[in-house]
């Protein structure tokens, strides 16, 4: 199926501006299921209710309230909203380039591709660069409302286009709890290093699927033609704590099926 852009405005650099088209680079596969009513196998709706009486709220009574302290709310109205939005704009500004490493993995958030809408020649030529350069752009754009920071790279010739999360929104590895207990010690280390090596590999992402979705669509199809699956439960394994054992049974395990490879 063609991609369908959901989102057009230009890339701009300084007083260069570079049309482009936003495409959603992930696509959802959760298992959703429906709620029904068990006797008619009709689907329910939700309804707002007075958490005090249980009494429905008609949709032109509801406000919204921030909470600044328990049971206090600042009411705001749909009015006040609209003054706070962003500015519309369609443009998506790079302030600078950095080096990719200087953007921590925790920040990246949601991937888009930006495919050229016009001038080609640009579009590519900046995607060249990038890649070329070994630099992403750090880029601001308002999209439906919302603003945004991002990176900007360049992958197989095209941009993608990844969401950054803000500053408040990461948490720092520096606020997790300190390790306790003893460090591990050199024949421990010697052994993780060895793991390792022996895990080395290249990552192929097609290695990697939902096993649950599959299960859960395998199971609904075969209930769907009208037989009776059966279930079966995933056994647990017996855990050891010591380190040297887990470590030890773990290298162990590798290196048959290396030699059955």
């Amino acid at each position: 199926m063609a991609a369908r852009a959901i989102w057009k405005g230009d890339l701009k650099i300084d007083s260069t501006k570079v049309p482009v088209k936003l495409y959603s680079a992930v696509q959802d596969q959760t298992v959703r299921f429906h709620i029904l009513d068990e006797k008619s196998k009709t689907r329910v709706k939700q309804h707002m209710v007075n958490a005090e009486t249980g009494e429905e709220v008609p949709r032109e009574d509801i406000q919204k309230g921030f909470e600044v302290e328990p049971g206090t709310f600042v009411i705001l109205e749909e009015s006040e909203l609209e003054e706070l939005e962003p500015e519309a704009s369609r443009e998506i500004e790079i302030t600078q380039f950095v080096a990719p490493e200087k953007i921590p993995p925790e920040y990246y958030d949601r991937p888009y591709y930006l495919g050229p809408d016009g001038d080609q020649a640009a579009y590519f030529a900046l995607a060249e660069a990038l890649e070329n350069k070994e630099k992403e752009g750090v880029v601001r754009w308002v999209m439906r409302k919302h603003p945004y920071v991002g990176a900007l790279a360049a992958e197989d010739g095209h941009l993608v286009l990844f969401t950054l999360r803000n500053a408040e929104e990461v948490l720092s590895a520096k606020d997790l709890p300190k390790p306790v207990g003893r460090a591990p010690d050199k024949k421990e280390l010697n052994m993780a290093t060895q793991l390792v090596e022996l895990l080395k590999g290249e990552f192929n992402p097609k290695d990697y699927k939902d096993e649950y979705r599959e299960r859960v669509m395998e199971f609904v199809e075969k209930k769907a033609k009208g037989h009776k699956p059966k279930l079966h439960l995933v056994k647990s394994k017996k855990r050891t704590t010591a380190l040297d054992n887990v470590l030890s049974k773990s290298i162990e395990a590798l290196k048959k099926q290396r030699q059955a490879a």
